[in-house]
């Protein structure tokens, strides 16, 4: 592909990787919760998901988008659902460490934030059926489509994931400059984000 379609696909990726959702949501509210290595096992269990999205569709597997798009209300919901449990659940925490001032279990560690991402990433499948509209349109039909759609695929991923470090990193570090009761006000806004995430993916529609 030339270069200019591949510098107008890399923009594009940094433009959808800064556009608010439901991964960004779930990441930056395991970052103010809980720190940078939260945010960061999160970050890994959302650019699973979507290299398991990316790949599908890259793949052609039309099984699998026909079964997201047919369950496609039901899958976002249970995003949805899930996000909006896990919001209230941070809000509940954020009220009695205020209320009583204790420090109350943070989110999760290890396994669980990074199944938390996977399964939030997945439960997305309007991320698959974009992909198989926004991909082709970056293809030269008289070159190997097949390492095209390869390379955009790699590239995908890659961008969205740099994009993900890149603010997870920034968010992290200011929250490093917070006192005791800036970081306490962090869990208050860790639920709001899981909240807006959940409503996001709700209103999802299909592309």
């Amino acid at each position: 592909m030339s270069p200019e379609v591949l510098a107008a696909f890399i923009a594009t990726c940094v433009l959808l990787g800064l556009t608010p959702g439901p991964n960004m949501s779930l990441i930056l509210a395991s970052t103010l919760s809980s720190g940078l290595r939260a945010g960061l096992v999160t970050l890994a269990g959302t650019t699973t998901g979507l290299a398991l999205l990316v790949g599908a569709a890259t793949a052609g597997m039309s099984s699998v988008m026909v079964f997201m798009s047919e369950w496609f209300d039901v899958i976002r919901w249970i995003g949805a659902l899930y996000l909006v449990y896990l919001g209230a659940r941070q809000l509940w925490l954020f009220r009695q460490r205020r209320a009583a001032g204790f420090v109350p279990p943070k989110r999760g560690t290890g396994a669980n934030l990074y199944f938390e991402g996977l399964l939030v990433s997945l439960s997305n499948p309007k991320v698959l059926l974009f992909l198989g509209a926004f991909l082709p349109q970056f293809i030269d039909p008289a070159r190997d489509p097949v390492f095209q759609l390869s390379l955009l695929a790699v590239l995908f991923v890659v961008i969205l994931a740099g994009v993900d470090i890149a603010y997870t990193l920034m968010v992290a570090r200011a929250r490093a400059t917070f006192d005791a009761a800036r970081l306490r006000l962090l869990d208050g806004a860790a639920g709001v984000l899981l909240l807006l995430g959940g409503l996001a993916l709700a209103m999802a529609r299909r592309p």
